[in-house]
């Protein structure tokens, strides 16, 4: 039967049309969790309502083992730039643990030492105005607090000494280069609906309903800039950079299956849904343009 060159054109054409409207094929990863989740955290916990303001925009942060300068930008609400030129920070941003990051303009920045004695006293500050304790989340040493509420650095031991130790992460000292091109489509990390919406002041993302151990898929390529438990209120939290303007973040995670410095493709499985510091299974989920949050729904294609 002859085919008509006119008849091959249309067929071509809504093939075309039709895997324009076709979502990203789910990649699996068949990985081992790149991050154990401690017990401790796989608990839900049922007094963490809202997301706000993780650190206060004080003088200077004290790294801790386990940061990376994106992870503290993205506690902040700043772009990882801005702290990075703060403190002359040059690219791949090495940071040590026990160095004390200027986290505002203009501050005079202070030792480490300095930095972590204030930091004890305002945390002793927090405990008797509100009369409990701050606990430490997962071993970390990070401090856990009321989501919503802002907190400031985690009180550690007195330093012996006031010169920034080793790199606070392995991250830190390599490479991992990014394509500084744009996002050509963003796709849905999870498969549940939305069970809260985004609020600027109260909710810096959206939730998405899933069972526990749901795929959780990367919305779009780029690098994963930090695996981890030390973003109060986030639980188990994986952060992927896409380019110069964007980040996303995946969490409450009862794995994480991508691990720091690993590129990643738009579909790909990163994590597993989980409750860890959440009062249900649900992925938490965030999109910031140069440090601040957006509306995920307003980039996401609808479905």
């Amino acid at each position: 039967m002859t085919v008509h060159c006119g008849q091959m054109l249309v067929v071509s054409l809504l093939l075309l049309v039709g895997c324009a409207d076709t979502p990203p094929a789910v990649i699996e990863n068949k990985s081992v969790a790149a991050v154990d989740v401690p017990p401790e955290v796989r608990q839900t916990n049922t007094n963490r309502p809202d997301y706000g303001p993780q650190l206060a925009a004080g003088p200077d942060y004290v790294v801790e083992p386990g940061d990376t300068l994106y992870a503290v930008a993205f506690r902040l609400g700043v772009d990882y730039r801005t702290l990075a030129s703060l403190n002359d920070i040059d690219p791949p941003y090495v940071i040590r643990v026990g160095q004390a990051l200027q986290t505002v303009p203009n501050a005079a920045p202070r030792s480490a030492a300095s930095a972590l004695e204030t930091s004890a006293a305002q945390v002793s500050d927090t405990q008797r105005a509100s009369g409990t304790s701050v606990k430490n989340s997962a071993g970390n040493g990070t401090a856990r607090a009321t989501e919503g509420e802002s907190i400031t650095a985690t009180a550690k031991p007195a330093a012996t000494k006031s010169e920034p130790g080793p790199p606070s992460n392995t991250l830190s000292t390599e490479r991992s280069p990014i394509p500084n091109a744009p996002v050509d489509r963003w796709s849905w990390p999870a498969g549940g609906k939305v069970s809260r919406a985004y609020s600027a002041e109260r909710h810096k993302g959206i939730d998405l309903v899933g069972e526990r151990g749901s795929p959780v898929m990367a919305t779009a390529a780029g690098v994963v800039v930090y695996a981890g438990t030390g973003v109060t209120g986030y639980g188990a939290l994986l952060i992927v950079k896409h380019n110069d303007t964007y980040l996303s973040a995946y969490g409450h995670n009862d794995a994480l299956l991508a691990a720091e410095g690993q590129r990643v493709d738009a579909g790909q499985v990163i994590a597993r849904m989980g409750s860890t510091s959440s009062d249900s299974v649900k992925l938490h989920f965030e999109i910031r343009r140069n440090g601040r949050p957006v509306n995920p729904t307003s980039l996401l294609p609808q479905r």
